[in-house]
């Protein structure tokens, strides 16, 4: 064995879950993503997924898939930059850009690529970035490969947030980087004052809504447009594998940031463009969006409602108001014995286990769509009430 394959082969966390029998990842689904699943010939009730409008299965979604297919083929067979671009991209970039509200908007293969390709490219090396300390892993990744000098603030924290600010040359360029929902916990971020701060100490900012857009605002236009601080955020961020029920992400802006990023930005220059199929899913979602509003009153029926089951069970969730319900066990071993009785009692749900979460803070990941019912949530929480009471998580 080389020594490279020496030193990967002392990971061996999996293995250990697997031989215990509580290996909860890479489970194979045999159908559709709806509120309810195949799994190993089991039907399971789906409350680990992000489709929050519940459109993956919507047949005028599919058709719409199926007849891009049939017109531009399957693939692209190169990068926007070159012969990458179809006419039903910059359809659906100018559809985007009006939807958020920014002039112009950017559509990247998948949302992670996203904020890689943009926050890493934004700044240099005289300027600064100042993240969240629960950003998603994707901006992590973005910071992490720019030269600028990086600065984390405390979780949705604005005192810490100024501190940071208030520390950095005023002539110099500043980022800040934010989820408007926070991905694992459920909060949301607090747009209006970090905005204040923002115009307060000459920076920029950056939204990830990823877990925002098709859940708050008008239509599902995203945390920005519920707080009404769409204009004064510079650079809004969305995924088209949440609620747009596709593959791809895009990034919406003014046309001085969109140029150079067309330009510079390494990720989407040097990735395929996103496949007829995804495109044509993303732009027949966003059709529904607009004229099915319902589907988002759904949504916040369905959650207020689990909200309130989970609390008079006595859960600790958080500070979450949102679909993403974190119900927290705070033990590494529990949270993979819970996840593994649950789907033994029909449930499919997320572990959030370190070295994701401190082992201190695990949790299980419960997730809302639209179309779920309370019937289905009232048999999810008589099992989770069983089980967590077996695990000693209530009383």
């Amino acid at each position: 064995m080389k020594l490279l394959q020496q030193k990967l082969a002392k990971y061996d966390a999996p293995q250990k879950a697997k031989a215990l029998g509580v290996y909860p990842y890479f489970r194979a689904i045999e159908s559709d993503q709806d509120t309810e699943v195949i799994i190993n010939g089991k039907k399971v009730l789906m409350f680990g997924s992000n489709s929050y409008l519940g459109l993956t299965n919507h047949p005028k979604i599919k058709e719409a898939a199926i007849e891009a297919t049939k017109k531009y083929g399957t693939g692209c067979a190169g990068s926007r930059f070159l012969n990458g671009t179809l006419d039903i991209h910059t359809q659906l970039e100018k559809r985007l850009a009006e939807f958020v509200g920014k002039e112009e908007a950017i559509i990247y293969s998948t949302g992670f690529q996203v904020n890689l390709g943009v926050v890493s490219c934004l700044t240099g090396r005289a300027d600064y970035i100042i993240w969240d300390e629960l950003d998603h892993a994707s901006i992590i990744e973005g910071r992490r490969l720019a030269f600028s000098t990086q600065l984390k603030y405390k979780h949705n924290d604005m005192e810490s947030l100024e501190k940071v600010l208030k520390s950095l040359p005023e002539d110099k360029v500043k980022l800040i980087v934010t989820d408007g929902v926070f991905s694992m916990e459920g909060d949301v971020a607090n747009l209006p004052e970090i905005v204040k701060l923002a115009e307060k100490y000459n920076a920029a900012t950056y939204v990830d809504e990823a877990h925002g857009i098709g859940v708050f605002g008008r239509n599902g236009r995203g945390t920005c447009d519920h707080f009404g601080v769409t204009k004064d955020v510079d650079l809004i961020m969305g995924t088209f594998s949440k609620s747009f029920a596709s593959l791809g992400g895009f990034i919406a802006t003014d046309a001085v940031t969109a140029n150079y990023l067309r330009h510079n930005s390494r990720s989407y220059i040097f990735s395929a463009s996103i496949t007829p199929a995804s495109t044509a899913a993303a732009n027949a979602a966003l059709d529904i969006m607009l004229s099915e509003p319902e589907r988002i009153e759904n949504l916040w029926e369905i959650t207020n409602y689990a909200l309130e089951g989970f609390r008079n069970m006595g859960c600790e969730i958080g500070n979450t108001s949102t679909p993403i319900i974190p119900l927290y066990i705070r033990d590494n071993n529990k949270t993979f014995m819970i996840t593994r009785e649950l789907f033994d009692e029909g449930l499919f749900v997320n572990p959030v286990v370190s070295p994701a979460v401190p082992s201190q803070d695990t949790l299980i990941r419960f997730s809302l769509m639209a179309t779920h019912t309370k019937e289905q949530l009232d048999y999810a929480f008589d099992k989770i009430e069983k089980v967590f009471k077996k695990y000693e998580v209530i009383k």
